[in-house]
Order: structure tokens, then sequence, then C-alpha cells
């Protein structure tokens, strides 16, 4: 006969053993992957920093490269305090006629010396050489020859101008096949041609240009904010102007800087050092844009 052998389970001392053993053995295990799981968790969060930053700067940088020349200004404390960078974006531009015309008039008048763009009277006309600009409407404005100074005599300076005083910026009234009028009430201050014994090689540029940009950091709200729609005025804004609109381009900014310097007479150069800060993690970048200043 087959002797029957009793069945006996664990008792509690060993079940209680087990589960300590299997408590530092975990424990073990989770010492071991605590610091490579922490490390992956902090790449990821610079990962996330870094690409906003490189997104702000870049998108601060593409329109840059649309600034019309000698638009550029910078003004607030800038680091950890209120910092604003302020341009004109041109959304085209093309050549005026700066000579005598013997074609067939563009310019109402009747006369073919109307096509070109006179600096010595107000003129409402002018022939573009070329195709009319893409997009230009009437309501848009054009700018000739703007250096940045002001004067109230004959400023070069685009923030300055309007239709009642001798300044470089005129509104668009309507746009022809071949023409451009302009509502002027003074003559434009400087002519952007290079003559050369009476003869010209070239320049004869303008600019057609809508409302600004400012890029503004706010310190209390840790924000870099993109403001537009809002009118030219002399003074470069510091709050949000009336008929502007904000958008925010980067959060949990800690500390913000533009420069602008004019390395020569033909460019310029804006510099900006942006900081995003995020569970004690700081991600700083540095981003340079080279802006065309020829006018």
């Amino acid at each position: 006969m087959m002797s029957k052998r009793q069945l006996q389970g664990f008792t509690l001392v060993e079940m209680i053993v087990v589960i300590v053993i299997t408590g530092i053995i975990g424990g073990m295990v989770a010492m071991f992957l605590r610091a490579p799981v922490q490390g992956y968790v902090d790449s990821a969060r610079r990962a996330g920093l870094t690409d906003i930053a490189d997104t702000a700067t870049r998108r601060i940088s593409r329109d840059l490269h649309l600034a019309l020349p000698n638009s550029v200004r910078v003004t607030g404390a800038c680091g950890a305090a209120a910092c604003f960078v302020e341009f004109i974006p041109t959304i085209g531009g093309g050549r005026y006629r700066a000579d005598t015309d013997t074609t067939d008039d563009v310019c109402p008048g009747g006369n073919t010396n109307d096509d070109i763009l006179s600096f010595d009277d107000p003129d409402t006309c002018f022939e573009v050489i070329g195709a009319i600009p893409p997009g230009v409407v009437a309501g848009d404005q054009i700018v000739v020859y703007n250096l940045g100074i002001s004067d109230p005599v004959k400023g070069t300076n685009a923030y300055d101008g309007n239709t009642t005083t001798a300044h470089n910026r005129r509104a668009v009234s309507a746009v022809g096949a071949h023409s451009i009028s302009i509502t002027s009430a003074n003559a434009l201050p400087f002519d952007s041609c290079v003559r050369e014994g009476g003869i010209i090689l070239g320049g004869c540029r303008f600019q057609v240009v809508q409302t600004p940009v400012t890029y503004a950091f706010n310190p209390v709200a840790r924000t870099l904010s993109r403001w537009q729609g809002y009118a030219i005025q002399s003074g470069q804004p510091t709050t949000l102007p009336a008929a502007g609109s904000a958008s925010i381009l980067a959060t949990n900014v800690t500390a913000c800087t533009f420069t602008y310097d004019a390395v020569s007479q033909r460019s310029g150069l804006v510099t900006m050092h942006l900081t995003i800060s995020d569970h004690g993690e700081d991600v700083t970048l540095y981003s340079a844009t080279h802006v065309n200043n020829v006018p």
C-alpha cells in the first residue's frame, strides 16, 4: 500500500520572510533605476525648454529679416526687467521711375513727366519699374530712403512720417497696373537713387509697409509676446497700444535681453539672450540676426 503524505502550506513566518526579502530586492532595484529614470525626465524637460527657446528665437529672427531698413529700435532695462524690440516689417518693395518717361502715361494728368516720383513738389503718383509689388493695396504705406533720423523739416524716420509733414512715409491711395498713387501734402524729403554725373547707377527704391511689430518680455508674467496690428507712432510703446493684438510666444521666461547695433551704414545686428526655466532647470539661448539697412 502507498503511504499517505500529509500536505502542508506556508507558515506565517515564512510568508513574512519572503515579503521582507522581496521588499529588500525591490528597494535595491529601485535605487539602481532611479538615476536613469530621473536623468531621462530631466533630459526631456531640458529638450522641451530648448525647443521653446529655439522656436521663439527663430520666429523673431525670421521677422527681423523683413524689417524696414533702420527701423529696429530697442527699449527697456532688459535682463530680468521688461524689454522691447520694435521694427516695421516690409511686405514688398520696388523701384520708382526717376528719369524722363517717354512711354505711355501711366499716371493721371496726361503728362509723361507725371510718371516720375518728384522730390521737389508734393507728388501723388509714380510709375513702378517692373512688376507692382504683390499684395500691395490701398491703405498700405510706402517709405522712401529711411535712415531712422528724425527732423521736423526733412525727416528720414518712418516712425515720424505721415501725410501732412515733410517725412518719408506716405499712404497708398490706389494701385494701378504699373503705378502707385499716394496721399501727399508735402514733397518726399530725399531721393534714394544713386547718381554719378547725372546718370542713375542704381537705387531708386521704395518699400511697402503696413503696421509695426513688437516683441515684449514681461518679467512679472514671465512671458515673451508678439504685438501687432497697431498704428505706427513716434515713441516706442512699452504697453500694448490701442487696436493692437498680442500672442504669447513663450512662457516661463525668466530673463530676456535685446540689443541692436548699427554695424555699418549698410547693416545692423540684433542680438538676443533668452532664458527659460522650469523645475529648477534653466536653458539660455543666444541668437544674432543681421538686418539690412540699405535704404
